[in-house]
C-alpha cells in the first residue's frame, strides 16, 4: 500500500469510531451525534444512534443554504424522446418539497411506505427525494420486473401508495406499465391506498377515480414541505434483491450512516468535488441508481445526469461519449457490460473520434467482473484510468477500489483492487481458518459493517442474522469467492451461491427454476449462468419432460422463455431452454449445476464421487453442442 492511503485505511480499521466521527461532521444535522457507534447488540450494530438529520437536506437544502442554490443539480437526458432538461438545486427543491406536500395530502405519514415504478425521468427523482424530505420510506422497483415481482414487493413492504408513470420506453419500444401496474395491485394480498399516476407525453392512460390520480392532480393543491427531523437510525428506504425465491429480502438503509458514507465516497472514491459533472449509467431502479445517480451526488454537491437511454441503439455506439461530450462529465461509473456492447458495435472506436472528451476523467466499472480485455480497450480508447471496483446492494457502495481521490494506485487488470477504508476483508477456507496470500476461499467483511451499509432487512431480523452473519462469526458474509494475493489486492472470481449476474443485475437461477417447473410438460428442471462475451453471464435452462408428452420441443422451449420472460420479465434475459432426457445427480438426488455450467464454460472439471451415472454428462454435453452452446 502506498504511504498516504495506508495510513487512511488503518486509521478506518484500528479506530473506526474517531474515522467516522470526522466524516460525519462533514453533513447537515439538526442535532449532532454523541453516540457514534453501538455495538452492544451483534450483529445488529448503530452508528450515530442519537444524530437526528434528514436525506433531502443534505441532498438539496444545505447547497442553498451555503449559497449554491443556482448550481445544477440534476441533467435529464432521453435521445429516446428527445427530451432534456436542466434543475438546479433551488428548482429541484421547490419541486421536491412541492410533491412531498402532495403525498401528506394523501395520507403519506412518516415512516409510511411508498413504492415508486418509473421509468428514467426526473419525476422518479423527485419522487424519491419528496419521500425523503417527509420521513416515509421508499422503494423503487424497476420497471423492467413483471406483475408479480411488483406485487411480492408491495406485500412485502405493506406500501400505503405506489407511484408510476404512464409507460417508460425502450429502443423500439413502449413498455405499457398501467398494465403492470393494474395486475399487481390485483395480485397483491395487501391493498395500496392510492395510486399517483404521472402522464408521460402523448401516452395518456385513463384513470379510475378517486383511487387513481394523475401526478398534476395530485400536485395541484399541494404546498411546499419542510423537512422532517430523523432519527439517525430510522431508515431512508426498502430496496429489494431481484430475483429472489418465495419472499424477497429488503435491504434496508439508515439515515444518518447512508448520508455519511456516500458524501465521504464522492471525494475519496471517486475524485468528485463540488460542482463537478457526474455521471452514474445505470436505473435508479438498482442500488447504483439510488447511491451514484441520485444520493451521493446531490450530498455533494455536484451536478448528476439522468439518463434515459442505452449504450447503443440510442442512436448508435457513440451515444455514451455524446453525452461525456455535450455536459462536459469528468467522471461516468456504468457496468462492463455497458462497454462490452459498444466494443462489440464500434471495436475501432469511429463514433469515439467525433466528439470532445477533454474533460473527462476517469471510468469506474462495477456491478460483475469486469474482464481485462474490455478494461484495456477502454483504456486505450479513452486514455483515462479505467477502475474496476467491487460493491453489493447490501452495503450501498464500494467494498473495493482504487480510491481516486485519496491516492491512485496501480491496475492490475482482473482485479477490484483493495478493500476501501472501513472494510476490514478476509478470505476464510472451507475449513474456517483464515486464508494465506493466493489462496481461495470466502470472501467476508469483519464486522462490524461501516456506515452506509445495511443494519438489518425489511422486518426480518431473524433472515439478516441467518443468511449473513451466521456461517462465519464476526464476520459479513458477501457470498462472493475469490483471494487476495502479497499485495492486498482482491481478486473476485465467483459466487458461492446460485444468484447469477446477468449484466450487472443479480438474478437467482432457483427463481427461474420455479417458473420453468410451472409447465404443464415439464418435470424437473435446472438454470445456471453460462459466460457470456456482452453480458457477464447468461441464464440458460435444462428441462426433463414428463413422460408421454407429444408436444414438439421446439414449442415446450418457445413457451418455457415466454413464461419466465412473462414471470420474471426481460431483464432475466432469459432466452435458452433446451430439453434433455435426464439431468446430472449426486446419489442423494442433488442437481450438478456446478459440473454442468463448467461443461458449458469450456472449464476442466472432475466427475464428482457422489454422481449417481457418469454416463449423464456426455449427453449433456451433446446436448449443448446440438443447441449450439458448445462448438
Amino acid at each position: 500500500m502506498s504511504d498516504k492511503f495506508r495510513k487512511i485505511y488503518e486509521k478506518s480499521i484500528n479506530n473506526p469510531e474517531n474515522f467516522w466521527k470526522e466524516a460525519s461532521e462533514d453533513i447537515f444535522w439538526f442535532k449532532k451525534p454523541t453516540k457514534i457507534l453501538n455495538k452492544s447488540n451483534p450483529p445488529f450494530y448503530k452508528w450515530f444512534e442519537d444524530g437526528v438529520t434528514n436525506t433531502c437536506y443534505n441532498a438539496l437544502d444545505i447547497h442553498i443554504d451555503q449559497g449554491n442554490g443556482k448550481r445544477t443539480a440534476l441533467i435529464y437526458d432521453s435521445p429516446i424522446t428527445g427530451n432534456k432538461d436542466k434543475f438546479t438545486y433551488e428548482e429541484l427543491r421547490i419541486k421536491v418539497s412541492k410533491f412531498a406536500g402532495a403525498l401528506v395530502n394523501q395520507g403519506v405519514d412518516k415512516g409510511d411506505r411508498v413504492i415508486i415504478y418509473m421509468p428514467m425521468i426526473p419525476e422518479a427523482v423527485i419522487a424519491m427525494l419528496a419521500c425523503a424530505r417527509i420521513g416515509a420510506i421508499h422503494s423503487v422497483v424497476f420497471g423492467g420486473f413483471a406483475s408479480n415481482e411488483l406485487a411480492s414487493r408491495i406485500d412485502d413492504s405493506k406500501a400505503k401508495i405506489l407511484i408510476t408513470a404512464s409507460c417508460g420506453f425502450e429502443p423500439g419500444r413502449t413498455v405499457e406499465y398501467k398494465p403492470l401496474v393494474d395486475e399487481a395491485v390485483k395480485q397483491a394480498n395487501h391493498k395500496i391506498q392510492k395510486m399517483i399516476l404521472f402522464q408521460r407525453n402523448g401516452h395518456d392512460v385513463k384513470l379510475n377515480a378517486p383511487k387513481e390520480i394523475s401526478w398534476d392532480e395530485a400536485l395541484s393543491n399541494a404546498k411546499e414541505t419542510d423537512c422532517t427531523e430523523m432519527n439517525s437510525n430510522e431508515f431512508a428506504y426498502i430496496l429489494y434483491t431481484s430475483g429472489t425465491t418465495g419472499t424477497p429480502k429488503g435491504i434496508v438503509r439508515d439515515v444518518g450512516g447512508h448520508i455519511v458514507a456516500l458524501k465521504w465516497t464522492m471525494k475519496n472514491i471517486y475524485n468528485i468535488d463540488e460542482g463537478d459533472i457526474w455521471w452514474s449509467a445505470s436505473d435508479i431502479g438498482w442500488i447504483v441508481g439510488h447511491s451514484y445517480i441520485v444520493y451521493a451526488p446531490l450530498f455533494k454537491g455536484c451536478t448528476t445526469i439522468l439518463f434515459e437511454g442505452k449504450p447503443v441503439g440510442t442512436p448508435d455506439a457513440g451515444a455514451f461519449w455524446k453525452i461525456i461530450s455535450d455536459y462536459k462529465v469528468k467522471s461516468l461509473f456504468t457496468a462492463p457490460t455497458a462497454f462490452r456492447a459498444i466494443k462489440k458495435e464500434d471495436p475501432e472506436g469511429k463514433f469515439f473520434s467525433k466528439y470532445d472528451l477533454s474533460e473527462f476523467k476517469s471510468l469506474f466499472l462495477a456491478g460483475e467482473r469486469a474482464d481485462p480485455d474490455t478494461i484495456k480497450w477502454a483504456e486505450n480508447l479513452l486514455k483515462v484510468s479505467v477502475i474496476d471496483h467491487w460493491w453489493q446492494t447490501e452495503t450501498s457502495w464500494a467494498i473495493s477500489s482504487n480510491c481516486t481521490g485519496i491516492e491512485m494506485m496501480k491496475t492490475k487488470y482482473g482485479s477490484a483492487c483493495k478493500a476501501v477504508p472501513g472494510y476490514d476483508v478476509k478470505i476464510i477456507k472451507s475449513d474456517q481458518t483464515l486464508a494465506k496470500p493466493n489462496e481461495m476461499g470466502d470472501i467476508v467483511v469483519k464486522l462490524p459493517l461501516p456506515p452506509g451499509t445495511f443494519p438489518t432487512l425489511w422486518n426480518a431480523d431473524q433472515r439478516y442474522k441467518e443468511n449473513y452473519m451466521s456461517n462465519y462469526e464476526g464476520f459479513y458474509q458477501t457470498y462472493d469467492a475469490g483471494h487476495i494475493d502479497e499485495d492486498g489486492y482482491i481478486w473476485i472470481m465467483s459466487r458461492t451461491d446460485d444468484i447469477i449476474n446477468v449484466a450487472g443485475h443479480r438474478l437467482s437461477t432457483g427463481a427461474i427454476e420455479e417458473v420453468l417447473s410451472e409447465h404443464q410438460s415439464v418435470a424437473e428442471c435446472a438454470v445456471l449462468g453460462i459466460a457470456d462475451k456482452l453480458k457477464g453471464q447468461l441464464p440458460i435452462g435444462l428441462v426433463v419432460l414428463k413422460v408421454g408428452v407429444s408436444k414438439s420441443h421446439e414449442e415446450i422451449s418457445k413457451e418455457c422463455i415466454q413464461m419466465v420472460r412473462e414471470k420474471i420479465g426481460p431483464v432475466a434475459a432469459f432466452k435458452i431452454a433446451i430439453v434433455i432426457k435426464r439431468l446430472p445427480k449426486t446419489r442423494s438426488g442433488k442437481i450438478l449445476r456446478g459440473t454442468i455450467r463448467k461443461i458449458a464454460d469450456k472449464e476442466e472439471y472432475k466427475i464428482p464421487p457422489t454422481i449417481d451415472d457418469p454416463a449423464i454428462l456426455e449427453e449433456i454435453k451433446t446436448d449443448l453442442i446440438n443447441n449450439n452452446i458448445l462448438n
